[in-house]
């Protein structure tokens, strides 16, 4: 009789849409470990129901230092008094408590570096947060059994400040996932624009929302963040209501069949330190896999994808009227878009990720 192996998985990320963590708590699932997934009710969260067990904090914080600090103290209780032969910590916002849990019990760490988290633009101008955030990387990385992360930069950012190697698995997306029926119908009229993700600093909205000005289009963005209402009063302050739609936060299976309905899918990250600079969003591998053609930002890791598969432009430059220039171009090339969808859909078997799961093997034994 085999016996079950439990893991803990933590996060602080919304579970209802982080899907890299319930892709990998699938995995696991389905590999026969008994899974917990323990992360934190927001406001605004949607309930969740899985095939594992789901434990969600309520927290009176949710933001800032007090945030991560009563987080990880609920944290490191709840994965002392209850039993694993594992600890999953996603992100270096969650490996405090797991790195004093572990020295405790005496239980691995696996961990999942879903971005360089001392690089983030958040942390560009407060020079005290992000040296505290490195004392953790460099001091608690090294502690983990094994590490994996979501692209080669990342991978090599964390070998260059702590000496460990890190497997790379990609955030691709499931492959041929049914999209839930939505009562969201894009325009029949204009063409479609998507932008899905955070609303963050650093991610091209603003950008995005100013080239408008100058695009016959509508402009779909879907998600929350720290700019979401920063980036709504600037698309009234440009008149832009009807040019620009937000949607707040969508479920993933809802907000696919959102995205197969666009003719454009945008990912303009700013170069704002390493952590952009080596990202690989996951947008832009739920837009191919919806062989929606692309427009990205001239960072290497995104930039080299696109060039690659053929799947779409990449930007020469960051003025609002060039932007849009470039965006016109793209959107009254009918053949051109014919051929990047095509090309979309012959990339989207190579950027799927079921070709990752072998890799996760590797990790999980």
């Amino acid at each position: 009789m085999t016996i079950k192996k439990k893991i803990i998985v933590s996060v602080t990320n919304d579970i209802s849409t982080d899907q890299r963590v319930e892709k990998v708590c699938n995995y696991l699932y389905s590999r026969g470990w008994e899974v917990v997934l323990v992360g934190r009710k927001l406001p605004g969260s949607n309930e969740v129901t899985r095939k594992y067990r789901i434990v969600r904090f309520k927290l009176w914080f949710n933001k800032g230092i007090l945030f991560y600090l009563t987080y990880n103290i609920r944290l490191l209780f709840y994965l002392l008094f209850n039993k694993s032969d594992y600890y999953l910590s996603n992100d270096i916002d969650t490996l405090p408590a797991n790195y004093f849990a572990s020295i405790f019990t005496s239980r691995p760490i696996i961990f999942d570096a879903h971005e360089a988290f001392s690089e983030v633009p958040e942390l560009i101008n407060r020079k005290f947060k992000k040296l505290i955030w490195r004392w953790v990387e460099k001091r608690m990385i090294s502690r983990t059994k094994k590490a994996y992360t979501v692209s080669k930069g990342v991978a090599e950012f964390y070998k260059t400040i702590t000496g460990k190697s890190m497997e790379i698995v990609y955030n691709y997306p499931i492959l041929n996932t049914e999209a839930k029926n939505t009562a969201i119908v894009l325009s029949q009229n204009k063409k479609n624009i998507i932008y899905q993700g955070a609303v963050n600093k650093g991610r091209g909205i603003n950008l995005a929302i100013q080239s408008m000005q100058n695009v016959d289009a509508i402009l779909h963005i879907v998600g929350v963040g720290d700019e979401y209402e920063k980036m709504k009063e600037l698309a009234e302050k440009l008149r832009l209501a009807e040019k620009v739609v937000f949607y707040g936060r969508i479920l993933p299976d809802e907000l696919k069949s959102i995205t197969l309905q666009a003719d454009l899918g945008i990912s303009l990250e700013e170069d704002l330190g390493l952590n952009y600079r080596y990202s690989l969003p996951n947008k832009l591998f739920d837009y191919i896999m919806a062989e929606v053609p692309v427009l990205v930002s001239d960072l290497p890791e995104m930039k080299s994808i696109v060039l690659e598969s053929r799947v779409g432009e990449v930007l020469n430059s960051r003025k609002p009227k060039e932007v849009a220039a470039k965006i016109v171009e793209m959107l009254n090339n009918e053949s051109k878009l014919k051929q990047y969808k095509e090309n979309c859909k012959i990339a989207s078997k190579k950027y799927c990720w079921e070709e990752q799961e072998s890799l996760l093997d590797e990790i999980f034994t």
